[in-house]
């Protein structure tokens, strides 16, 4: 019995990893990639800190030099979309929509852009306006987490074509 169970276990596993199935979270980096210079409007702002954050869980160490890969965070904005209405008139949900553009450059190479956008309903309901207030907050920060976890998938796809792999090779020769 212990036997058939481990033989499904270890079938189950490598159908999983034969088709490409990784844990959330859970990415390659390109080697380019292992230090990268972040950049942003905002220095101390929230996206900021939760980007330094990222690499850091990653073993992306986040440095000062012009030869490393540079991550610009360009803008993040919160805009509204009303989506219904009380009878009396007064907006009873909104779409909130979080967005974030980012350009990525690597050495030697154009810088790419890229924009995220993160959606969330929101009701919102005037006769709690103290407890919505904190429930918007937190729903602004886990779209904030949100964000920076795909700026991370992104980065873990991001294309190193085969001049730019050579380059660190013929840096270090001289």
């Amino acid at each position: 019995m212990i036997a058939r169970l481990l033989v499904t276990l270890l079938a189950t596993t490598l159908l999983l990893s034969g088709c490409g199935l990784r844990l959330q979270g859970n990415y390659q980096y390109p080697e380019q990639l292992s230090q990268v210079q972040l950049q942003s409007n905002d220095e101390y702002g929230e996206l900021h800190r939760l980007m330094q954050e990222r690499f850091r869980e990653h073993s992306i160490q986040v440095v000062d030099d012009n030869n490393a890969p540079k991550i610009w965070l360009n803008d993040d904005r919160l805009e509204r979309a009303t989506l219904s209405l009380f009878p009396s008139g007064q907006v009873a949900e909104y779409e909130l929509i979080y967005s974030v553009s980012f350009n990525v450059q690597l050495k030697d190479q154009q810088a790419q852009r890229f924009s995220i956008e993160v959606r969330r309903d929101y009701l919102d309901d005037p006769r709690t306006a103290l407890a919505k207030n904190r429930e918007l907050n937190l729903l602004l920060q886990e779209m904030r987490q949100n964000a920076a976890d795909k700026i991370m998938r992104i980065l873990a796809t991001t294309e190193v074509d085969q001049a730019t792999k050579a380059a660190p090779a013929s840096n270090e020769a001289s």
